[in-house]
């Protein structure tokens, strides 16, 4: 029994090929739209596990310090160390900005911490600790600098003296760690003209300079050049107390404790939400299309082969055994595409500006689906297949 599958494919081996690739490429889009995803998810987990902490304490009624913006004083640290269930505590300071190196600008998330204490990055993969109380940091690799590289941040220079891996903010923006008295500096405080201007304005107002008040002055002064607000405190516990100390702090501090559930929970859940369903869509998407593109080469290599199924119905071939055969042309076809697909993901991944991971169960669900379309996709071909006369074997 001739196989029309295998003498169709040989015969047109070109076209075949061409089209395999074709759909391999959309099917490839597809798989890195789930990478996307995949990253983004991955992102989010690694910042909650890169703090180092079991609870995050932020301002009151906000989803901070990563979804919302949040702001609680720096002594509340010390506040918190006298509770029972707390081993440690540390101030952090997050903020998102773009900073310029060698002509090229990035944008990083800037993480203020405390040396030795909750939200410093667990490990270096060159150069060492901050020995200095200012202008040094550590680098994520992500950022393109090197040890020793110098950068601006706001008003002051900084050195890089180590460097990190993975250490990435729920958007995938890599981190550049400071020591959390210059970073506090950084995000509250207001520019030099500004400072002026402000000093003008308290000097100017009779309430805040008083003839008969010596030192009043001076003191609010100061007070608006020195910042004690902080974005979060880190805390870790004591093993099994996250929840109960969570409930204490909510309950005597007044204050928004989230265990590593419930951050998780808000970044996943909550904060790329939106950006999971519009991947879905694409995907969809993308999912119709490819089942329509194999629709349609499959139905025309069908009937572009009128006459050789006449002449297969004429000399016997059952309706299963014609199936059968645009069935296998279907699936040949899903297994180029899914092939290049999985190829071209794997090799065009690395160039994201983003993270994106490529699962090998994502892969293996990929290959089912891409099977599943192939086979409902074939479904008008063998329609029309059987359909077909054999009288059309005999005649022009």
């Amino acid at each position: 029994m001739i196989n029309l599958a295998s003498r169709d494919i040989l015969h047109g081996w070109g076209k075949f090929v061409f089209t395999g690739i074709g759909l391999g490429l959309l099917i490839g889009v597809t798989l890195t739209m789930a990478g996307v995803y995949r990253g983004m998810v991955d992102d989010a987990r690694a910042l909650i596990e890169n703090a180092g902490t079991d609870l995050w304490v932020v301002q009151q009624n906000t989803l901070g310090p990563y979804a919302e913006g949040s702001s609680v004083h720096d002594d509340v640290a010390k506040d918190l160390l006298g509770m029972p269930g707390i081993g440690e505590v540390g101030n952090v300071t997050y903020l998102t900005m773009q900073i310029r190196h060698n002509s090229k600008e990035s944008r990083v998330m800037v993480v203020g911490f405390e040396t030795g204490k909750p939200g410093e990055p667990p490990y270096l993969i060159a150069g060492r600790p901050l020995y200095q109380p200012h202008y040094e940091a550590l680098a994520d690799i992500k950022t393109g600098l090197a040890l020793g590289d110098r950068i601006n941040i706001r008003r002051h220079e900084y050195t890089v003296v180590g460097l990190t891996r993975r250490m990435v903010s729920s958007s995938g923006d890599p981190m550049i760690f400071i020591p959390l008295k210059d970073a506090q500096e950084v995000q509250f405080l207001k520019d030099n003209d500004a400072l002026v201007n402000e000093r003008a304005r308290t000097a100017a107002n009779p309430a805040f300079n008083r003839p008969g008040v010596p030192g009043l002055l001076d003191a609010i002064l100061a007070s608006q050049s020195s910042s004690h607000f902080v974005n979060a405190v880190l805390v870790r516990t004591l093993p099994g107390m996250a929840n109960t100390v969570s409930e204490q702090i909510q309950r005597w501090k007044h204050l928004q404790a989230y265990t590593k559930d419930q951050m998780d929970e808000i970044l996943v859940a909550r904060l790329i939400a939106t950006s999971s369903k519009q991947i879905f869509m694409f995907l969809v998407i993308l999912a119709i299309v490819s089942a329509a593109i194999v629709a349609f080469i499959i139905f025309s290599m069908t009937m572009n082969k009128v006459r050789e199924i006449a002449v297969l119905k004429l000399i016997g071939a059952t309706n299963n055994t014609i199936s059968s055969m645009i069935l296998q042309q279907a699936l040949s076809l899903g297994v180029i595409g899914f092939l290049v697909g999985k190829l071209s993901a794997t090799v065009w991944a690395p160039l994201f500006p983003k993270y994106v991971l490529l699962l090998p169960g994502d892969a293996v669900l990929g290959f089912i689906l891409v099977m599943l379309m192939c086979a409902v996709a074939s479904i008008f071909a063998i329609r029309a297949a059987l359909s077909i006369d054999p009288a059309n074997a005999i005649g022009g």
